[in-house]
């Protein structure tokens, strides 16, 4: 009996042990997840919580961007049809507002803009073809002199010279390549019209928007020491 003694108090020690390293094992398994985070430094866990802060937040989101991005695909696809964008646009903000009036000078306003785009382009069509087809008449006429030394054509171009023929068919050649290029430039201004336009209605320009000129000086020394104080003006902004 008194051999087996320290059997078992070995016995006892051992299971001792065993408990305590299972006990030990459950609670890093339970905490994996708190002593991953208390683990890190400080500033990293204050980066995981502004991140989850973060995302909570709306995303800002620019209403006279994407206007403006609308508005020019718009003109883009048909000429005008931005600017229409537009007025309903503010027609919608003035009817908000209870403006009877504003909704009908911003419909004048917006037609009237249509119109002078359409018109443009109407004389600068009519443009082309006069200029086309007094090209080809005074083409034709050229063509005809230089296969009949000293014969003409066309009755009415007798009083022409061949040397004025040619020039004339040279100007009416570049005209209608100005007429072309002025095509271009009103489409382009219409684009753009309606595109700074959707932007410009949404910039702030409230009542809170002031200025301030107020007297001061400045260094007029060119040099690095030194002060030459000379009076001016001062312009502050304010929203």
């Amino acid at each position: 009996m008194q051999k087996n003694k320290p059997f078992g108090f070995l016995f006892l020690m051992m299971l001792f042990f065993a408990n305590l390293a299972y006990g030990q094992v459950k609670d890093t398994v339970l905490n994996k997840n708190i002593d991953s985070l208390s683990a890190r430094p400080i500033g990293q866990q204050k980066n995981i919580a502004s991140k989850k802060t973060d995302t909570l937040k709306p995303k800002y989101i620019n209403p006279g961007k994407i206007a403006g991005h609308k508005a020019m695909i718009k003109s883009f696809l048909i000429p005008g049809w931005g600017q229409l964008y537009n007025n309903q646009i503010l027609v919608r903000d003035y009817k908000a507002k209870g403006e009877q009036n504003g909704h009908f000078w911003q419909k004048t306003y917006t037609l009237g803009k249509v119109g002078i785009i359409y018109t443009g382009f109407t004389l600068l069509t009519l443009s082309y073809i006069d200029n086309t087809n007094s090209y080809r008449t005074f083409l034709k006429e050229a063509q005809y002199r230089t296969a009949n030394p000293g014969k003409t054509e066309n009755p009415d171009l007798v009083r022409y010279t061949t040397g004025g023929i040619t020039n004339a068919k040279d100007i009416f050649k570049r005209n209608r390549q100005v007429v072309i290029f002025s095509m271009a430039a009103v489409y382009l201004a219409n684009v753009a019209d309606a595109y700074v336009a959707a932007r410009l209605h949404y910039f702030n320009i409230d009542d809170n928007l002031a200025f301030k000129v107020t007297p001061t000086l400045i260094n007029s020394t060119n040099g690095m020491y030194g002060f030459n104080a000379v009076p001016a003006l001062k312009l502050s902004l304010t929203l």
